[in-house]
């Protein structure tokens, strides 16, 4: 059994264990058998992700005794989709899922998502798998149970929470992902040193170069502090009705890229990272930032993690008014009122609800630019 380390995330009756470790995706069968132990499992993959790396999953969980069949989707955001479900669910009937097995998630965020979403209706619930091949998917979505689809009206507007009963990391699957994809993942661990650990972000200007290239160690240290503190906000606040809320740093501006673009555009990180810069900006313009330097601070790592930094539009000024118009589609609004988490200084943010729509609109309008300029 290759080097593990064991992050437990305690949710009473519901806790669970994160596995990291280089080459676990030989184990994943061993690993979760005791909280399956024989089950039939749907396992949940995009296509490339199943191409890639399907056979070494489905016979470790073969040599544990569990019972695997793959359903496979279209790789990218646009599956992620109730249409997507509904032929999940026709497999889970295919596969005779009861509710003694189990859906398991294979991939990156989409995979993750949809998987615990399926899982979660599929006969009112049942047990659930992460499995994830993407850095953003590893670092973030695969952790906290919460689990979506996408739809007309905006990102991640159906779901549910879905823990699952076991987080399995091998952090050596990410040599084999795409660059884009794999630098669209930094954004969300640049997030946790804003939003949570100073010495995390100050770690990270001292290892971006190491970061970018995707050094194995750095990325071990960069996963395994992410999913420390995403398991710290979920067991202070699981269903999201107070602090794990700032752990949507940078997602409101984000999500309304993304719907402005019909999700095609950007990856989910790239959004976020857009949306980032945006909320650094609306801190500072209602007053909240204390630390100035933290924008400059950002967007270095942003740029040393080849992210974008500018969203070039046809029309900024028409672009920005319907971006803040997206907002109020946003999931996280509360009572009509949108809310956005903004920084006060590295380690600190703070829950803004309903700021001044020309503040949010000016926000975005700093991180756009005609469409043919270039970049800051």
């Amino acid at each position: 059994m290759p080097a593990v380390q064991i992050i437990n995330v305690p949710l009473g009756d519901r806790a669970y264990d994160i596995h990291i470790g280089s080459g676990l995706l030989d184990q994943v069968g061993a690993l979760v058998k005791p909280r399956l132990a024989g089950a039939k499992v749907l396992v949940v993959a995009d296509a490339t992700v199943a191409a890639a790396h399907g056979t070494r999953l489905l016979a470790s969980l073969t040599a544990a005794g569990l019972v695997p069949t793959l359903f496979t989707f279209p790789a990218g955001e646009p599956s992620k989709s109730l249409a997507t479900a509904e032929a999940a669910w026709a497999a889970c009937a295919g596969a005779k899922i009861d509710r003694t097995d189990a859906v398991l998630g294979f991939g990156g965020g989409v995979s993750g998502d949809l998987a615990g979403f399926v899982a979660s209706c599929w006969m009112r619930g049942v047990r659930f798998v992460q499995v994830p091949t993407s850095l953003l998917a590893m670092v973030d979505s695969s952790v906290g149970g919460k689990t979506g689809v996408n739809s007309a009206a905006g990102k991640n507007l159906v779901g549910a929470f879905c823990q699952p009963v076991a987080v399995v990391i091998d952090p050596a699957l990410i040599s084999t992902m795409d660059p884009r994809e794999y630098r669209a993942g930094l954004a969300e661990v640049l997030k946790y040193g804003v939003i949570n650990d100073p010495g995390f972000l100050a770690w990270q200007e001292a290892n971006a170069a190491a970061l970018d290239r995707g050094e194995p160690a750095a990325v071990a240290h960069a996963v395994a502090e992410s999913c420390r503190i995403k398991a710290w906000y979920v067991e202070q606040d699981e269903l999201e009705q107070g602090v794990r809320a700032h752990l949507n740093y940078g997602h409101t501006f984000g999500h309304a890229l993304e719907r402005e673009t019909k999700y095609r555009q950007y990856l989910h990180g790239e959004a976020v990272g857009l949306g980032m810069r945006m909320a650094v900006e609306l801190a500072a313009r209602t007053g909240l930032l204390q630390t100035p330097d933290l924008a400059a601070r950002q967007d270095a790592l942003l740029r040393a993690y080849h992210l974008p930094l500018v969203h070039a539009a046809t029309d900024p000024v028409a672009t920005a008014a319907s971006l803040t118009a997206a907002c109020a589609l946003d999931k996280k609004v509360a009572k009509g009122a949108t809310r956005f988490i903004l920084p006060v200084r590295p380690g600190t943010v703070e829950l803004v609800t309903a700021p001044d729509a020309g503040l949010v609109q000016a926000a975005f309008s700093s991180a756009l630019v005609p469409a043919g300029t270039g970049t800051p």
